[in-house]
């Protein structure tokens, strides 16, 4: 993107956030032709939808048959609904350009707060209230340090990840809060009509975060602040809201993931929930095509990349694949996602 204004079309809702092609730019590319770029935009729509297919399949047949069953299945969708829900609040941040590392850190003190807030009555209410307040709280932290002092938001939300976890296990004792009783574990346990709560939530996430970024003016100027933010200062945006906006979301949806946790587990440990949740998150959003880089990226790539990573869970679980290399493996496949963030940038290959 060229150092000046954002145009007035790119800042309706619904429109292309990052403009109409240029020769030589990112969307049209030199020399290419009409049907090149078709092709192009084609791909990069359906993105890693292919490899998650693959997957699938090969699972299926390596472990003959057991991964297409109902109750597998369902174990996706309870395996994939957190990252999916950590990696939504993750790709409003990339977006524009940032990165939030503390997630998993807030997600163990937002399941620690709900946790010990289930005790009191009325604990059901109080307990989900806890845990989203203290996700949407520390996002804001994160938020103005990022956006109003203008830290480096890889060392401010490294410190928050240090910082957080220390005060989970702070207030939780350093033990695990265990509550046979909390009002809300339906959340984590139950299923509508055969389809685990859980999922719905996740989706529901994906649905209105979708709507952000592709329908309000608020996702376009999102885009835009990740694709250039002094053009995007110039063109009358407040930079500064945008980027409070997309720490606080993450924050909010970490502390939703918290809450999450919590109501499967009946339990909250700040040690051990949430270990390396950011991780997931980060390579969920850039295997469904959201580039380091910020200004690029989709929220349907995001649930994508979600799958895939509880997909290749599962089915290294389900053929005995020993947790030695199941870290291997995902490690491998967070160089890989970084690496084809790489590729996929323009002039990348020059």
């Amino acid at each position: 993107m060229a150092d000046s204004p954002v145009s007035a079309t790119a800042l309706k809702p619904g429109g292309d956030p990052t403009g109409p092609s240029t020769p030589g730019g990112p969307s049209g590319g030199a020399g290419l032709s009409a049907k090149q770029v078709q092709m192009r935009s084609m791909i990069q729509a359906i993105g890693m939808l292919p490899v998650l297919v693959i997957l699938c399949i090969g699972f299926h047949f390596l472990t003959e048959g057991r991964f297409f069953t109902g109750q597998n299945l369902s174990i996706v969708a309870q395996q994939a609904s957190i990252n999916t829900v950590l990696a939504a609040g993750m790709t409003f941040v990339i977006l524009t350009g940032g990165i939030d590392l503390s997630v998993g850190s807030i997600v163990a003190i937002s399941a620690m707060c709900g946790a010990l807030a289930s005790f009191a009555p009325g604990g059901g209410i109080l307990g989900i209230l806890a845990g989203l307040g203290m996700g949407t709280f520390v996002g804001l932290i994160n938020g103005v340090l990022i956006a109003g002092l203008r830290l480096p938001p890889f060392i401010v939300t490294l410190g928050s990840l240090t910082y957080l976890r220390g005060f989970a296990r702070l207030i939780g004792q350093d033990t695990t809060v265990f509550n046979p009783d909390l009002p809300f574990a339906f959340i984590g346990n139950d299923d509508l009509f055969g389809v685990p709560i859980l999922a719905i939530i996740a989706f529901a996430v994906v649905l209105v975060s979708w709507f952000i970024l592709r329908r309000t003016v608020l996702g376009v100027r999102i885009y835009a602040v990740g694709g250039n933010p002094n053009a995007a200062r110039l063109s009358g945006i407040k930079v500064w809201a945008v980027l409070l906006f997309a720490y606080c979301a993450s924050g909010f949806l970490a502390g939703l993931g918290g809450v999450m946790a919590l109501s499967r587990l009946y339990a909250a440990n700040g040690l051990q929930v949430g270990q390396t949740y950011e991780l997931d998150a980060i390579t969920a959003v850039i295997l469904g095509g959201t580039s380091f880089v910020g200004g690029i990226g989709t929220i349907w790539g995001t649930l994508i990349g979600a799958l895939i990573i509880a997909v290749l869970s599962n089915g290294l679980i389900l053929l005995g694949v020993s947790d030695i290399w199941q870290f291997i493996i995902k490690g491998l496949v967070i160089v890989g996602a970084v690496a084809l963030d790489r590729f996929r940038q323009p002039g990348a290959r020059t």
